[in-house]
């Protein structure tokens, strides 16, 4: 009987790193970006990226942004300025993040608020549990477990009851772009 509520352990528990030290951001529909182009004042605007993942300024009908980073975006629009404007230098700043869907993080299950979060270069399971208002009363918290899409769908055990009733930080682990946490019901 005791067997059953002790923590299953089928998954080897979560690495504490797990961030790709090259990691760039990229444009996903639903961002806002600034576009600055130096000495048009005109040209420089803020556009949001359209759920097709495609932006328009007044001298660009439209433009895959989604699946960049800002400089390939920049770079990009003055290569289509150059056709009208002189030697264009132009700077793209994200301003608003929700990211594509690939690099969500996705928290399913007995989560106060279950939702899809922008990753964050060293987010941690930690961030991810504050932004959703933390586990219910009926969360199997150690239980939990992230399926990391970033290696082959595999599946690492995490420790919420013990980070968040407990306090005990060797529990909390870094999460990757596209990661899901599963919290599954209790039974007790």
């Amino acid at each position: 009987m005791l067997a059953a509520c002790a923590s299953s352990g089928r998954y080897p528990a979560a690495p504490v790193n797990a961030t790709p030290l090259d990691y760039s951001y990229v444009i996903g529909a639903g961002d806002n970006i600034n576009i600055i182009v130096w000495r048009n004042p005109e040209l420089s605007m803020s556009v949001p990226v359209r759920p097709d993942g495609k932006i328009s300024t007044p001298l660009i009908d439209e433009m895959v942004a989604q699946g960049k980073n800002s400089t390939e975006v920049a770079r990009e629009i003055e290569k289509k300025l150059s056709a009208i404007v002189r030697d264009p230098v132009v700077t793209v700043i994200v301003t608003s993040f929700v990211g594509p869907y690939s690099e969500q993080i996705r928290v399913v299950g007995e989560a106060a608020k279950p939702q899809a979060l922008p990753f964050k270069q060293k987010m941690t399971i930690l961030d991810v549990m504050i932004a959703v208002g933390g586990l219910t009363d009926f969360a199997a918290g150690n239980d939990a477990t992230i399926l990391r899409s970033s290696e082959g769908n595999k599946q690492y055990s995490v420790r919420l009851k013990d980070l968040l009733k407990r306090g005990d930080v060797s529990a909390n682990v870094e999460m990757r772009p596209g990661d899901i946490l599963i919290i599954p019901q209790s039974f007790f």
